[in-house]
């Protein structure tokens, strides 16, 4: 599928009256103290625009229940990346029929350390706990939360929560692939990510170049790019060559067995740590850190919005036709597409 297709689809929604709208909850974190303690989400889903004056009057457009009930997409954002960084790929997922969960969460994650994180459970990710329990300190009280707006208000009945797709970027891609396990959360179906790797690291006592292994049992999508700064500065501290990509290729290599053929890596041509996010902060996120792009980010994010959507139509909607669509897309020589790999 070239960019003409993914700009004829777009048209195409733009021509019904889908209109994607979001709104807001708060809730507590367990175990977390405060001021610490609550987690601020925005839920973005398809509504429908009727003639009607009082659905237009309405601050709640109703939803466009033709595409229920909805998966759920949960995305983790990077450390101190504000999620208003990926909107643009909640809207883009949510036009296909995707109820999408962006999150903020402000906690001391270190004593005197007051950061924005995606909620990591640094217990388990030491060497002697690594893959005994979820290092995600968020996605029980997010899940849970769920629960609740599938029992009332507007997206009463209308979620999938047997469907639950994580996403991630940097950490918060770790952690999504990290528990796509359901060992902890059997709801969850399938994993995309991007900018991670599983490098075990140095400084809680691992032994230099080791991946760490990955649960191997949900649809993988890792997404990388070959000018990703961040993962090329930080390897020479875990044992990798200062490498854009060796390490998201490792982690492929080694800790997925694969066997399914719902594994895939996508390595994007001159994509760097931070394409995925459009606007992108530089007052918290470390651009000084990065590599710069040198290929269109906005075409690179419109590849990457397009892949991961068919990813899910095919791995967790069991589509037949977007699993031909996500072979035709990925093997037709895409200009952006670095190197493909399946297992």
């Amino acid at each position: 599928m070239k960019s003409t297709q993914i700009n004829q689809r777009r048209k195409r929604l733009n021509n019904t009256n889908m209109t994607i709208r979001a709104f807001y909850r708060a809730t507590k974190v367990e175990n977390a103290q405060p001021p610490y303690d609550t987690i601020h989400l925005k839920v973005f889903y398809p509504g429908k625009i009727s003639e009607g004056e009082m659905e237009i009057n309405q601050e709640m457009i109703p939803v466009d229940s033709q595409h229920s009930p909805f998966p759920v997409v949960i995305f983790l954002s990077g450390f101190n990346c504000h999620p208003q960084m990926y909107e643009w790929l909640a809207v883009e997922l949510s036009e296909r029929g995707l109820v999408v969960v962006t999150f903020s969460w402000v906690e001391e994650n270190f004593p005197g350390k007051v950061n924005m994180t995606p909620g990591i459970n640094f217990q388990f990710w030491k060497p002697d706990n690594y893959g005994k329990g979820s290092s995600s300190s968020t996605l029980p009280t997010i899940i849970a939360e769920l629960d609740r707006l599938n029992s009332e208000g507007i997206l009463a009945g209308m979620l999938d929560l047997e469907k639950i797709i994580l996403g991630g970027h940097s950490a918060g891609g770790r952690i999504a692939m990290e528990n796509a396990d359901p060992r902890f959360f059997p709801q969850v179906a399938a994993a995309f990510v991007y900018g991670t790797t599983s490098v075990a690291p140095v400084m809680l006592g691992y032994e230099p170049g080791k991946i760490l292994p990955l649960p191997d049992s949900r649809p993988l999508l890792l997404i990388g790019g070959t000018c990703d700064g961040s993962i090329a500065k930080m390897n020479p501290h875990n044992g990798f060559p200062q490498d854009a990509t060796i390490s998201v290729e490792q982690t492929f290599a080694r800790a997925i067995s694969g066997g399914r053929n719902d594994s895939y890596l996508l390595l994007l041509e001159g994509a760097n740590h931070f394409t995925i996010s459009d606007p992108f902060d530089f007052t918290t996120a470390k651009p000084f850190f990065d590599f710069p792009a040198t290929q269109p980010e906005d075409e690179i994010r419109s590849l990457m919005a397009e892949t991961i959507g068919l990813f899910i139509d095919a791995h967790v909607r069991q589509q037949s036709t977007a699993s031909d669509q996500l072979k035709e897309l990925l093997n037709n020589g895409h200009p952006l597409i670095k190197s493909l790999e399946r297992k």
